[in-house]
């Protein structure tokens, strides 16, 4: 019974096994036909996908393909117009060519019938004409130096005058013409016996005392001092004063009022001496500097008191300075010393240049002021600004009108050199000084001298006036040249 069993299991087990492995295979056959479907399906989907890109592919070559034909067939007409052109173009070259070799030949025949009819080369003809054409050149040029120099000197003498207009009027200052005598009033023609004194020793003892001569002749009621050194001069009529006032006049009381009039007059000049510092404005002058320049109180130059002057100067050369934006302090202390060597050019040798410059070292002056005074009359070429100034506000002052008194043989001496040097020239049909000799007119003949020539001439007289006379401010050289020509109607 067990067997049976047993067997029995057996044989159904291997049915199942057998059932279970047909459908197994049967599925594994269903999967393998699903797959291969599958792979069939997406094989079939790449292939559609590559045709189309394929496609796509070839019509892109296809655009791109036709478009190159289409740049190449341009490019060929181009070329084709680039070749057509450059015929044309070797054409007309050749036409330009043949023109200028007709040209050439015409222009040569031209030529030489230009120099068969004028009796000319053509190097002469060229040589002839570049003379006329320098000569054109030239006298182009002069009329532009003519006009550039016109407009220069009308803007700067216009700058100039509005600025020295503007100087001269804020500084005003009174000029009293000096002279080499003063008299002395008395209260009756009585005191003239008692300034002569028994003998004459009273008017013995005040001259030798102030080393003034006194002149008593008939002028009623007055006293004439003389002496070219002004402080003397000075000492001298206060001390006469005092004593007729006081009315005792003898040898012991003449001595006293010398003495104390010294002193007074020492006084004087340094006070006029740190009244001057003060006016301009110097506050660190040395103190035997403001006596030296005190003394410029009493020193007179053509009649023109040399402290005023100075004063004037600084005024005038300070206030050019702001004007122009110069050294403002520099320009009035130079202006102010500039003379200085003038107070004791009477007792030392020495032009009143080199006294000053020796008196501005010696009491610490800066370089740019011993060099201003060192300048302003041209001994040494001025080379600051300052020193410019200096020498034109001297210039200004001593110039203008009324400031210095010349004697008249001086002023006709002048006149006649001015008329002399404009006549010494060739071609000249007068001359004539005018204006009190600040202006020289010449006329000339209109056949020896053209524009250019004239302008020379006028510059040619000017040089020499400058080098052979002395004179305060500026003249002027004006050269007239006048062409007149008539006609008459009938």
């Amino acid at each position: 019974m067990v067997c049976i069993f047993f067997w029995r299991d057996s044989r159904k087990e291997k049915k199942e096994k057998a059932e279970l492995i047909q459908n197994m295979e049967e599925k594994n056959s269903l999967y393998k036909k699903e797959a291969m479907l599958a792979a069939k399906e997406a094989v079939q989907k790449d292939i559609e996908k590559f045709q189309e890109e394929t496609k796509e592919r070839r019509q892109e070559l296809a655009r791109l393909e036709s478009k190159l034909q289409k740049r190449e067939e341009s490019l060929e007409d181009k070329s084709s117009q680039l070749s057509t052109k450059e015929a044309e173009l070797q054409k007309k070259m050749d036409e330009v060519l043949d023109k200028e070799d007709y040209l050439a030949e015409t222009i040569q025949k031209q030529i030489e019938e230009l120099e068969r009819i004028s009796g000319l080369t053509s190097d002469e003809a060229k040589k002839l004409l570049m003379e006329q054409l320098k000569v054109d050149l030239q006298q182009e040029a002069n009329n532009l130096i003519r006009e550039n120099e016109n407009h220069i000197k009308e803007v700067s003498e216009e700058r100039a005058r509005e600025i020295l207009t503007t100087v001269m009027q804020r500084c005003v200052i009174d000029e009293v013409v000096e002279s080499t005598v003063t008299s002395v009033s008395l209260p009756s023609d009585e005191m003239k016996g008692r300034i002569i004194g028994r003998e004459g020793r009273n008017i013995r003892t005040l001259e030798t005392l102030t080393g003034v001569d006194l002149i008593i002749d008939d002028t009623p009621e007055a006293v004439v001092l003389s002496c070219f050194d002004p402080i003397r001069r000075e000492i001298a009529k206060i001390a006469l004063e005092k004593l007729v006032a006081d009315g005792r006049i003898h040898p012991v009381r003449i001595e006293e009022m010398v003495e104390k009039a010294r002193v007074e007059v020492e006084q004087k000049i340094k006070k006029e001496g740190e009244n001057a510092a003060m006016e301009m404005g110097i506050m660190n002058l040395n103190k035997e500097l403001i006596k030296t320049l005190g003394r410029l109180y009493y020193r007179t130059s053509y009649g023109q008191n040399v402290l005023q002057h100075s004063l004037e100067v600084g005024h005038i050369a300070g206030m050019i300075a702001a004007e122009i934006g110069a050294n403002v302090k520099i320009a009035k202390r130079a202006g102010l010393l500039h003379d200085i060597g003038k107070a004791v050019d009477q007792t030392q040798e020495g032009t009143h240049i080199e006294l000053g410059v020796e008196l501005a070292k010696r009491y610490g002056e800066r370089e740019e002021i011993i060099h201003a005074i060192e300048a302003h009359h041209d001994d040494i070429t001025a080379n600051t600004i300052e020193a410019v100034l200096v020498k034109l506000a001297d210039a200004v002052s001593a110039g203008r009108p009324g400031s210095r008194r010349d004697t008249l043989e001086i002023y006709i001496k002048r006149l006649q050199k001015l008329e002399e040097i404009a006549l010494s020239y060739d071609g000249i049909k007068q001359s004539f000084a005018v204006q009190a000799g600040r202006e020289i007119r010449v006329i000339v003949q209109p056949d020896k001298f053209d524009d250019l020539a004239s302008t020379r001439l006028a510059r040619d007289i000017a040089n020499r006036i400058e080098e052979e006379l002395d004179y305060p401010g500026q003249i002027r050289v004006t050269v007239v040249r006048e062409i007149r020509t008539t006609e008459i109607a009938k």
